[in-house]
């Protein structure tokens, strides 16, 4: 008997013995024993995948520490280049925050944004993960997507479990493939830093409109913050903090206010975001509700309280995306804020070409109402 007929005959048997809820997860996982399991030198296999998604980069990374026993990495000198001295990365009693606003959560760190910089591009190097983009002028880095095969806990599946890894010599997992976005602000005068983590997810999916039966698509999937929050913690401890203190801060950190923001209409037929906020936090917000959205930032000024982006109009979309990506059809536009009241701030969007097309006016309302939604998200 075939191996594949064989897991055939298995899987019905499995659907029947635990259900999967949308998350991707077999059950509701702890903070600190979320099974997260990224295949470094696994690429994504698809027939049909987005041109702007970049399949994995094909490399292995390890913690030495649970390979070799006595082993500091306080000390461990990861750049791969000979004839140089291993460095400190790590310091002893680093000053470690956790704050929180909605489902946001963030840290803030005793450490200058160049020591945070350094410090976020080793640890995701650590996990597996390539640098696919970074900017350190405004604080930005980004990873390259790695497939998420968390492997099915032994008490769920015991001997079916095993017979399915003795066949496929592997363990089932659903096709999802994650990358990361990072944002690094300065603080009490470059001294502190700010450091903001955000998952982008895709999973893969049958195709309903194929032609032939079976065809697979990859589709944008709803951020798992629990992943996202276990990440957060193995970055905590990385910087030195304990499992359990690192637990008690991200569980016990703070609710900040929460934002109410609305769209509204502008002028000469432009959407405007209105916020209840001070423009300061509604400069903070919206930076990550840009992350969250996975927004192309050029550029930001936060002395003339503007945001330069790089977006695609709906109407732009077609056979030239799918050829060459979104960046073939990128339009740069200004996201300026102003201050109305103490407590009111308004967000504007500005077509930097000055043309003042009908379709960049109507995907103003799409940007905004994406980027609404990201605000007042809660979780």
């Amino acid at each position: 008997m075939s191996n594949k007929i064989l897991f055939i005959l298995i899987f019905p048997i499995l659907s029947g013995c635990f259900s999967i809820d949308d998350n991707n997860h077999v059950e509701k996982k702890e903070l600190g024993n979320l099974r997260i399991n990224y295949y470094s030198n696994k690429s994504v296999n698809s027939l049909d995948i987005p041109p702007d998604l970049t399949r994995p980069e094909h490399q292995k990374s390890f913690r030495i520490s649970e390979y070799v026993k006595g082993v500091d990495e306080n000390f461990i000198n990861f750049s791969g280049k000979e004839n140089i001295q291993p460095e400190k990365i790590l310091e002893v009693n680093n000053e470690i925050k956790v704050r929180k606003n909605n489902s946001r959560r963030w840290l803030e760190i005793s450490k200058t944004p160049d020591q945070a910089w350094n410090l976020v591009r080793e640890f995701f190097k650590l996990e597996g993960f390539a640098i696919k983009k970074s900017n350190k002028k405004i604080g930005i880095i980004e990873t390259d997507y790695l497939e998420n095969r968390p492997e099915l806990p032994d008490q769920s599946l015991g001997l079916i479990r095993s017979m399915i890894q003795s066949v496929t010599s592997q363990s089932y997992s659903l096709p999802v493939i994650d990358k990361y976005r990072i944002r690094i602000e300065p603080l009490d005068n470059h001294k502190k830093s700010e450091i903001f983590i955000s998952i982008h997810s895709m999973k893969e999916i049958i195709d309903p409109n194929a032609v032939v039966s079976g065809n697979t698509i990859w589709v944008e999937k709803d951020p798992d913050i629990s992943t996202e929050n276990e990440m957060l913690l193995r970055f905590m401890i990385f910087l030195g903090e304990s499992k359990p203190d690192s637990i008690q801060k991200i569980i016990n950190a703070e609710q900040n206010l929460t934002l109410k923001s609305e769209v509204v209409n502008g002028i000469n037929g432009y959407a405007k975001l209105r916020v209840q906020s001070d423009v300061l936090t509604t400069w903070d917000a919206l930076s990550w509700a840009f992350d969250r959205a996975g927004i192309n930032l050029e550029d930001k000024d936060i002395k003339e309280k503007s945001f330069y982006i790089q977006a695609a109009r709906s109407s732009d979309k077609g056979i030239m995306t799918y050829l060459f990506g979104e960046d073939a059809v990128q339009m740069s536009f200004q996201i300026l804020l102003s201050e109305v009241s103490i407590d009111i701030t308004e967000v504007s969007f500005n077509d930097i070409s000055e043309n003042n097309e009908n379709e960049t006016k109507k995907f103003s309302y799409d940007f905004f109402n994406n980027i609404n939604k990201h605000l007042t998200y809660k979780n």
